[in-house]
């Protein structure tokens, strides 16, 4: 990889015949998947371990406005919305306790840098298998104690054989549009491998319509 950069830096004046210059930028895309690869295994290798994750204290809001942000930027065709629930009163309350309600800070302990990770990989996933219109909503809520964080989408939604073994190791949908996006098969188990480090669970709900079904249908993911 290392190589092929030097090449496209150096050499980018260079008179290259056609093909050599394909499989220049083939070598590097490939390098460049493997790489991801390899530094995929080696953090399941490292979470399988039981290694420590690094422990400091995370504000999920902050989190969550910059991955939002991030994924309107990547996907402009789709509507993306941010539900900050946790900071407001709750449904129940009198007028009274809403207008003295002071949110309690949502802030875990965990490696911020992991988190992030899931919460991207989960926005990306809804961008790339829903069709180009689709609603996105993250949400984040306090039951009880714990904090959960809602990603829903309302597009096609996941056949049950898929999300069966969706949080398996190299578990692909759809084969062609992920070799297409580079994935390796890996993003969801990591993602429930990161979220269990940290003393939490991780899970999807998904409905399809039916062919010939009504428009109003419900039909999406949620995770």
């Amino acid at each position: 990889r290392g190589y092929t950069e030097l090449i496209r830096r150096e050499g980018a004046d260079a008179d290259l015949p056609e093909e050599a210059t394909y499989a220049l930028e083939r070598v590097h895309s490939e390098s460049v998947r493997m790489t991801a690869l390899v530094e995929d295994l080696l953090l399941l290798a490292r979470l399988d371990a039981g290694r420590e994750l690094r422990r400091e204290e995370v504000d999920l809001v902050g989190l969550l406005v910059d991955t939002v942000a991030d994924a309107r930027a990547a996907g402009p065709d789709h509507d993306w919305q941010l539900d900050l629930a946790v900071l407001e009163p709750p449904a129940d309350a009198t007028p009274e306790e809403a207008e003295d309600f002071l949110p309690e800070p949502p802030l875990v302990i965990g490696d911020e840098a992991r988190l992030r990770q899931v919460v991207v990989n989960l926005l990306a996933n809804a961008r790339v298998h829903t069709p180009a219109g689709s609603h996105v909503t993250t949400t984040l809520a306090r039951e009880g104690d714990t904090l959960i964080v809602r990603i829903h989408d309302d597009g096609p939604g996941i056949a049950p054989d898929v999300r069966d073994r969706l949080f398996e190791r190299f578990a692909r949908g759809d084969s062609s549009r992920e070799r297409r996006t580079g994935s390796t098969g890996l993003g969801m188990s990591i993602a429930l491998a990161i979220v269990q480090s940290h003393g939490g669970t991780l899970t999807v709900d998904s409905h399809q319509a039916p062919e010939d079904s009504p428009e109003d249908t419900p039909h999406g993911t949620t995770f």
